[in-house]
């Protein structure tokens, strides 16, 4: 599909609009470039969320050396991971509504930025305390100022069309950044030890920093563009110039008094406790609990996110296409019903019946995203955004209460068992709270 080119004033901000304008089906290559710069944005996003996933792809691989090297328990280890997961999801509105306020440019830079020193500061702990401030507190808030309601602000500003294929792309950006690093962070715990592999994700970090303040825009209209997909009657919603706390806390006071957002904020909240919580948390350690080696627990954990890429990008297709509401009951089903049996594929070795796990969790991952991110959209309108950045709220609350709970049940039974299935009943209920938001909205007739 050709890409709308007819809508490009200038390549610049020192262009004029109406000057050299091109009339529908006409030679796009004389006119301008053939991809928008809407394009061009959403790949620097990605690029920085890959950068950001970084250090959020390490926690279940430092577990065990942590508590080898300094003694703490599970427990504690996983109090601090809990943090990070919880500041993760609270740090999202604000940030999203800090992004309206000051530019993403701005708020993306800074977000790196306390993510590179969170994870070079780590190196230089011998407290539980430094734990919880650098792993909790400091990389917490800044991957929180990196989170999916990130991705939701980019779609909505500069996108009109493909809206759900590009959520999908920029959520998948996460599931890439794990990709990356998982396999190597493993590798270097094992060889060099955990701080090298501290200090590679934080440079990582850092050398996205450079490309975002090159390329990165706030709007099309900062470069004399409308958003991709936009009809000439399009008109561009005015920038909110005031309080980021106060329309943040009045969106979500508004929002909060909608069925929709409690049924969204409540699925959305399972949806983390079985993704970041549980799975990203605590597969490796548990792999490593039935004689799997590190490496090869992190390699498979890094093969669901490749196959997140291929699954939320459909998701995001599918979003485009089908009901957003069917879809998320499926995928919570399917996802419950993974979880259940997983406790029985656990062994020493790579066996067909886990494989098929990984494969199917993995297309399953955070599909969840791009269909939630348009309900939002739907129901909540040009506060979409910030509405979305409290849902994913109650998703990073959900994780971190599972991400702590999951290591006291470690440290109480020996094993993981108790979690995988806990969860996958809750996964069951969230396919539930998916299908009474579909008979809701069409009672309701809203949007």
């Amino acid at each position: 599909m050709l890409v709308r080119v007819t809508e490009t004033l200038s390549p610049r901000p020192s262009g004029k609009g109406g000057a050299g304008s091109v009339e529908p089906h006409s030679a796009p290559r004389s006119a301008g470039p053939l991809v928008h710069r809407a394009w061009w944005v959403a790949l620097v996003c990605f690029v920085a969320l890959v950068g950001a996933a970084g250090f959020r792809a390490t926690p279940s691989v430092f577990i065990d050396p942590l508590h080898k090297e300094f003694g703490w328990s599970h427990g504690t280890i996983s109090f601090a991971v809990g943090l990070n997961v919880l500041l993760y999801g609270l740090t999202a509105p604000f940030a999203s509504a800090l992004m309206d306020r000051y530019g993403i440019r701005q708020v993306v830079t800074a977000a790196l930025l306390l993510i590179s020193a969170g994870s070079g500061l780590t190196v230089f702990m011998r407290a539980e305390w430094q734990l919880v401030l650098c792993w909790g507190l400091l990389v917490g808030i800044g991957s929180g100022s990196m989170a999916l309601a990130f991705a939701a602000t980019v779609a909505n500003r500069w996108f009109v069309a493909r809206r759900g294929l590009v959520s999908g792309i920029l959520t998948a950006g996460s599931a890439t950044g794990q990709l990356v690093f998982l396999p190597l962070v493993a590798l270097l715990v094992e060889g060099p030890g955990w701080r090298t592999a501290s200090l590679v994700v934080c440079g990582s970090a850092l050398a996205v920093v450079p490309l975002v303040v090159w390329l990165l825009r706030d709007r099309p209209e900062d470069v004399g563009l409308r958003p991709y997909g936009a009809g000439a009657d399009h008109v561009t919603p005015e920038a909110d110039t005031g309080s980021a706390l106060r329309r943040t806390l009045s969106v979500l006071r508004d929002a909060a008094r909608t069925r929709v957002f409690w049924l969204l904020a409540g699925s959305f909240a399972i949806c983390g406790a079985s993704s970041n919580g549980l799975m990203s948390t605590h597969f490796v350690p548990a792999a490593h609990d039935h004689g799997m080696a590190v490496p090869v627990a992190a390699s498979l954990l890094a093969l669901i996110g490749v196959l997140d890429l291929v699954g939320t990008v459909c998701s995001g297709w599918l979003t485009d296409r089908f009901d957003a509401r069917r879809l998320l009951a499926v995928y919570y089903a399917l996802r419950g019903l993974s979880l259940l049996v997983l406790p029985m594929l656990f062994a020493a070795s790579v066996q067909p019946p886990m494989l098929f796990f990984i494969i199917f969790y993995g297309l399953d991952w955070v599909a969840t995203v791009p269909p939630t991110m348009a309900l939002c959209r739907e129901h909540f309108g040009a506060d979409g955004a910030v509405v979305f950045g409290w849902v994913l709220a109650s998703h990073q609350a959900g994780a971190s209460l599972i991400a702590f709970l999951a290591g006291l049940v470690r440290d109480a039974t020996g094993t993981y068992d108790l979690a995988w299935t806990g969860t996958g009943v809750l996964c069951a209920l969230a396919a539930l709270m998916a299908l009474v938001v579909q008979r809701r909205t069409r009672q309701s007739g809203a949007h």
